[in-house]
């Protein structure tokens, strides 16, 4: 209990949003439009705050070495990822802590997801079959 898993840090892009609207569906102009998001009172164009959530799953996803293992996981939306129009982008980084163990001993993770410095997730869980060895 109280292993910290190792950091994953991933790089978003406008292209990235544009790439993830065209999977979900999702051409709410916030996501691609500095002129929308801020008449809407954003700092400017955010990711979608279900990509930002999967970036969080892909690390939980590398820590539990199966996808099949991975038994829950759920986040809040707490601030959003501000995605700048240049070919930088925006890092988020995720890192999470064992804090305990189900009774059927499966691994409880609480997840840190963070973009310049700011906590873009809260509550951010998982649970994991633990794995041996």
């Amino acid at each position: 209990m109280g292993e910290r898993l190792p950091p994953h840090t991933f790089r978003v892009t406008r292209a990235d949003l544009v790439r993830y609207a065209g999977a979900s569906g999702d051409f709410n102009p916030i996501h691609w439009s500095d002129r929308v998001a801020t008449k809407v009172g954003l700092p400017g164009v955010i990711a979608h705050g279900m990509y930002t959530m999967a970036l969080a799953g892909q690390a939980v996803l590398a820590w539990a070495g199966d996808p099949a293992a991975v038994v829950e996981y759920g986040v809040r939306f707490t601030k959003p990822v501000v995605v700048p129009d240049d070919d930088e982008g925006t890092e988020v980084t995720v890192t999470a802590v064992v804090k305990g163990f189900t009774e059927q001993g499966h691994a409880r993770l609480d997840i840190t997801a963070t973009c310049g410095g700011d906590k873009v997730l809260g509550q951010a869980r998982a649970i994991v079959r633990h794995r041996a060895g």
